[in-house]
């Protein structure tokens, strides 16, 4: 009788885990292709780069990945596949290019800003993305806050 309990709670087990299993969301590596490395910034980068970065992200980008991209964003528990840290090497390795393309042209979860932002408030993001991808005490944001 005990044998018989054992089998049907490790094969509910084993029903529920299949299906748990079976729900992961995995996406494939966001590789920009080649011509995005060669993108440049057309823009010089000035003293309100960066603040006005931060606004642009706080309004689009905060909610995923977090203020300071940590992927821990409030809209965070709702995503079945979770925006990575930009600290991360997989995404301070890519050229400020390839994270312009990436915004540009968004992918899955992740809306394109092709037609919703600027060129100069992409370029914008990349230099505050770059910004907040460092430790903290070497950020160079003057608005910088830890919540931002």
């Amino acid at each position: 009788m005990y044998n018989q309990k054992l089998l049907i709670v490790l094969a509910a087990g084993l029903c529920t885990l299949s299906f748990s299993i079976k729900d992961i969301k995995v996406q494939e590596p966001w590789i920009a292709p080649a011509y995005a490395d060669t993108l440049v910034s057309p823009y010089l980068i000035e003293p309100l780069t960066l603040p006005q970065g931060q606004e642009v992200y706080t309004i689009y980008c905060a909610s995923c990945h977090g203020h300071q991209g940590n992927a821990d964003g409030s809209a965070t528990k709702d995503l079945k596949v979770k925006p990575p840290k930009f600290q991360d090497k997989k995404v301070s390795s890519q050229t400020n290019g390839a994270i312009f393309w990436k915004i540009r042209e968004g992918r899955g979860g992740m809306p394109s800003f092709k037609d919703r932002l600027s060129e100069e408030q992409k370029w914008q993001m990349v230099e505050y993305i770059r910004d907040i991808s460092k430790p903290f005490d070497q950020q160079l944001n003057p608005l910088k806050t830890r919540q931002h």
